[in-house]
């Protein structure tokens, strides 16, 4: 193939010693002409400074890392460089970035890999092309090093968060369009008026009342004990003073948590003296924010194992038992070492799908190994569990274990009793107890906090024990289908602002109560009134669909934009084309099961709907718009 013969281009990115160079790099942040995903795209070619080695040579090294690359053909040098970039892609964290498309030029070819975060994506094909180079010179490549640097680069995109991407990746698996909100912070979910947003587990349909109602635990605890449920026998202190006086009235031990805090951060469980509660109480403060006042919980310390009970939209989803960080002895290795040796494994390489994080060393860790007369440095007999924290905090290196099967009836009625109470789609129950196979009616049961934005890759990914998709469950909750998370669009290679209108009206005889939205070259439009239009072709598109009261989209995407931005949306339900060019025509590649296409070349009309295919001929003098303004009813 023409790829696989060295040209003639100039050297833009490559070195002398380079076989490859890759230049002519662009982002689309949706469909294509190359993908139907969003997808970086760039040009390979082959430098006349060297030779490369036999296509086998390459496979043989890269397939010690990615073995199912090993027993597959290759038509080129380009489509091993792209499915190598599609499995390194994926960054080892499950990624769902798994398309890829190659395309012979003249001189070069053009490479489209799926991408998400585009920082991360080229940074990916850099890698790529410097192992490539490495492999030709048989040269050291740091691999492991770059991975975690390219999975570092992700997890601290707007993307990379365990619970967002969670949720992003099983909108694309249902087929729920998502798309980042750059000047909101937020993910939106669906279009128009079906869309939702949200932070994580937090959407615009909970009642921010209630949000911020959990994050005040003393005046949330006091309702729950008015409800009538467990909750441990305590106060609020401001000062270290209160704090020992709370602790002596209520018998040691006790915890000590800031009123307002998350992720465990400054809470101290089973706080034996007034020695140990002095540093407590000074963690805890640390942790407050800034624009906080001094408000510490001491409460009596209940004993037994830390577990999260999670409600979706009032309902008992999971249950997941929290235990605290800890290294198993091998009667050679110190402390320090074992968590080295801990922290060096793939379950916790830290990323948005690891089942754990890392340890992490600080003052509560030094302080309870000092409690256990150990330190840092001690060495543990071989196959000795020792604990390095109180607290079960996941973020500090602790271990999940699904829970969900073993929890009893009662305390399933009791979960979802309390999130009836709250106005949150997701509700996160902590509490400690022996066993959640025992009734909390029993006794040795409290709710130690409930949780308005819970984390859910405990659930998705627990250290041990069987996955719950609690993913599907949030988004279950606002969608039964990604059809539902849809409105209808209609798309145009080209279409006049009179035309446009034209069609609005059309639309608005049948459905007068609707909102619509249309966009052209010319102008942006909901129903008759004008909009500003951004230059930004795309944003015009995202600001329509942003719309919470927009009922159909109207666009128009000609060969200029498709081949400069792409499209800002997948699928529609009607496409109409008007002597389409062979770009344009991507535009009916994808279109939803049960659309309607019309296709104009010349004055013969092709009319495709639900499968069947009509030809018609135009009459003299007849506009095209009677042909699909009279198709439009066949997908509203």
């Amino acid at each position: 193939m023409l790829q696989e013969k060295s040209t003639d281009a100039v050297r833009i990115n490559a070195r002398k010693t380079d076989v490859f160079d890759i230049f002519k790099f662009k982002h689309y942040m949706g469909p294509n002409p190359y993908l139907e995903v969003g997808a970086l795209v760039f040009d390979l070619v082959m430098t006349e400074y060297r030779k490369p080695l036999p296509i086998e040579d390459y496979v043989t090294v890269i397939s010690d890392r990615y073995p199912n690359l090993a027993n597959q053909e290759y038509e080129s040098y380009a489509h091993l460089f792209a499915q190598t970039l599609s499995e390194v892609g994926k960054l080892e964290m499950g990624l769902h970035l798994t398309r890829w498309s190659v395309q012979p030029n003249s001189d070069s070819v053009r490479i489209a890999i799926q991408s998400l975060h585009e920082r991360t994506t080229r940074g990916v094909v850099y890698f790529v092309w410097d192992w490539f180079e490495a492999i030709n010179r048989d040269a050291d490549f740091l691999f492991e090093d770059e991975l975690t640097r390219l999975q570092n680069r992700f997890r601290q995109s707007v993307y990379g968060g365990p619970t967002v991407y969670a949720l992003l990746r099983t909108a694309y698996e249902k087929g729920i369009p998502s798309f980042y909100l750059w000047e909101e912070g937020l993910m939106q979910y669906g279009y128009g008026k079906k869309h939702i947003r949200g932070v994580a587990t937090t959407f615009d349909c909970d009642s921010h009342i209630d949000s911020d109602f959990t994050t005040r635990k003393d005046d949330c605890k006091a309702f729950l004990k008015t409800l009538g449920f467990p909750v441990p026998e305590g106060d609020i202190v401001t000062t270290e003073k209160e704090a020992m006086a709370v602790a002596r009235e209520i018998g040691y031990p006790v915890a000590v948590k800031p009123v307002v805090g998350h992720k465990g951060i400054g809470v101290t469980a089973e706080v034996q003296d007034s020695e140990e509660l002095e540093s407590a109480y000074d963690r805890a403060v640390v942790a407050i924010p800034e624009e906080q006042p001094t408000r510490i919980i001491v409460e009596k310390s209940i004993s037994g194992a830390d577990f999260r009970l999670l409600c979706v939209n009032g309902k008992f989803v999971a249950a997941t038992e929290r235990r605290p960080a800890s290294v198993v002895g091998d009667g050679d290795s110190t402390i320090d070492e074992l968590i080295r040796q801990e922290n060096r494994k793939p379950a916790r390489w830290d990323t948005p799908t690891s089942p754990m994080s890392k340890i992490q060393r600080d003052e509560a860790m030094e302080l309870y190994l000092t409690e256990q007369r150990l330190s840092l440095d001690s060495v543990i007999e071989k196959d000795r569990t020792v604990y390095l924290r109180k607290v079960a905090n996941l973020s500090a290196g602790g271990i999940s274990i699904n829970a969900t099967d073993t929890v009893h009836h009662d305390n399933i009625i009791l979960a979802q009793d309390i999130a009836q109470h709250f106005r949150l789609t997701c509700l996160g129950i902590d509490v400690i107890t022996k066993s959640l196979s025992e009734s909390w009616k029993s006794g040795n049961f409290a709710i130690l906090e409930i949780n308005a934005a819970p984390g859910i890759l405990m659930h998705l990914n627990p250290a041990v024990g069987d996955s719950v998709d609690v993913p599907a469950h949030i988004l279950g909750t606002f969608f039964e289908s990604g059809t539902e998370a849809r409105i209808p669009i209609i798309t145009f290679n080209k279409i006049s602002v009179q035309e446009l209108q034209e069609t609005i009206d059309h639309i608005l005889l049948q459905h007068p109560e609707w909102t619509i939205g249309a966009v052209c070259r010319d102008g942006v439009f909901v129903n008759r009134s004008k909009k500003v239009l951004s230059k930004d072709y795309n944003s015009n598109i995202q600001s329509l669909l942003r719309n919470p009261k927009l009922d159909l989209l109207i666009a128009e995407y000609e060969e200029e934009i498709l081949d400069r931005d792409g499209m800002f949306y997948q699928n529609s339900n009607m496409v109409v084309l008007d002597n389409p060019t062979d770009i344009e025509r991507i535009l009916v590649r994808d279109v939803l099961e049960g659309s309607t296409v019309v296709i104009k070349q010349g004055d013969n009309v092709s009319i495709s709907r639900k499968g069947l295919i009509e030809d018609y001929t135009l009459g003299e003098d007849e506009p095209f718009t009677r042909v699909y303004l009279k198709e439009i009813g066949t997908i509203l």
